[in-house]
């Protein structure tokens, strides 16, 4: 497929209505993340050094950062907190939706491969906002190298064993791999029609090369033959690299390109994303891309589709978060 050029950015439409598919919060004296409170390591992170964000994120600071935008409902994505502690992040949430109004769907975690994989969907599912479960497979650490069919990754019959469980229980799955991971996951979508997934983050087109475009397009168009995936328009920033509207505006009408638009939603990555951009700018940098669209698209994609994905419901009346 031949490499298609943004549109020039433009700015954001005046009290945009926006879903948030995906973001974070944590309270460190509440829970344990030990990404952010013990192993910090910003060589393995992939935007390299997040310092900045080693600190509480709560309900408020989400409410601030938002502040300018029309924020009618947003989803939290399990944000590494500690295994032991997965059913008690989905706990905590519900305290946040109940005293702040949001956010309106969770996407849990449970692990796909392990004895109690099963009870533990069976637990999160009994909340009422979980819609998903997000569970990372074991990846390898570049394209080079192969874990193929080694315990955890998405050929380990014990690790699709647990996948299957998401039909049963009418959970979603949140897609999170480096790009060379996604014709594995198609073959997972393909083998769970019934299942709908969320790739994250856009597919993570981290080699902005020519080359290294054309690779993650060739993956991005096998995962897109999967008609149960749909893709969040969100994490654009790049390792010790500064925002760049006109590079991200590529990779996002590529994305939409080959998904469609039926099929993208977008997702701030909030506080992860603050790294590279404010909450203001993000939102209006992406709605920008999306201008040269009819109106009913970028609706679609700002706010209409995440509603749909994750079975949100904003009525009978819509507050600003």
């Amino acid at each position: 497929m031949k490499s298609a050029s943004p549109p020039p950015p433009a700015a954001l439409q005046p009290r945009l209505r926006i879903v948030d598919a995906h973001h974070h919060l944590w309270d460190l004296s509440q829970g344990h993340y030990p990404w952010l409170q013990e192993s910090y390591d910003p060589e393995a992170f992939f935007l390299g050094d997040y310092r900045p964000i080693c600190r509480d994120f709560l309900a408020p600071d989400y409410q601030a950062a938002a502040a300018s935008c029309d924020v009618v409902a947003t989803v939290h994505v399990e944000a590494e907190r500690s295994r032991l502690e997965q059913v008690a992040e989905t706990a905590w949430l519900h305290e946040v939706h109940a005293r702040y109004g949001f956010p309106n769907a969770v996407v849990a975690h449970a692990w796909f491969d392990r004895p109690d994989t099963e009870e533990c969907l069976i637990t999160q599912s009994q909340f009422p906002l979980v819609r998903g479960i997000r569970s990372k497979p074991v990846t390898s650490a570049t394209a080079a190298h192969s874990v193929k069919g080694q315990a955890g990754t998405m050929q380990d019959e014990a690790w699709l064993r647990g996948f299957s469980l998401l039909e049963k229980y009418g959970l979603r799955w949140d897609l999170r791999v480096p790009a060379w991971h996604l014709p594995e996951a198609a073959a997972v979508a393909a083998q769970f029609p019934k299942v709908p997934i969320a790739l994250n983050h856009h597919g993570f087109a981290w080699d902005r090369s020519e080359e290294g475009l054309k690779r993650w397009r060739g993956w991005m168009e096998t995962l897109a033959r999967q008609e149960n995936v749909h893709v969040k328009l969100s994490e654009f920033g790049l390792r010790d690299q500064p925002w760049d509207q006109q590079e991200n505006a590529r990779i996002v009408y590529e994305v939409i390109a080959i998904f469609g638009w039926q099929r993208c939603m977008f997702a701030s990555n909030f506080p992860v994303a603050s790294l590279r951009i404010n909450y203001a700018d993000l939102v209006g940098g992406v709605a920008g891309m999306l201008s040269h669209l009819p109106s009913d698209q970028q609706h679609a994609m700002m706010c209409e589709n995440a509603l749909r994905f994750y079975a949100i419901d904003v009525t009978p009346a819509v507050a600003n978060i």
